[in-house]
């Protein structure tokens, strides 16, 4: 409860986007290998602003 209002570090964000859109990637793997490179790239994209983020 007392969490409710605490705003989120940006890279805690970004690191939730990073990992829903790996386990997309992964279902996707299974039926679609194009977007599901598609989506492994755009995770990539979100692990250098993470990176850049922490540096």
């Amino acid at each position: 409860m007392f969490g409710l209002f605490k705003k989120k570090d940006p890279t805690e964000k970004l690191r939730k986007k990073h990992k829903q859109l790996l386990e997309e990637a992964f279902r996707l793997s299974k039926t679609d290998r194009k977007a599901s490179d598609a989506k492994t790239a755009e995770a990539a994209e979100v692990m250098k602003e993470i990176e850049k983020l922490t540096n």
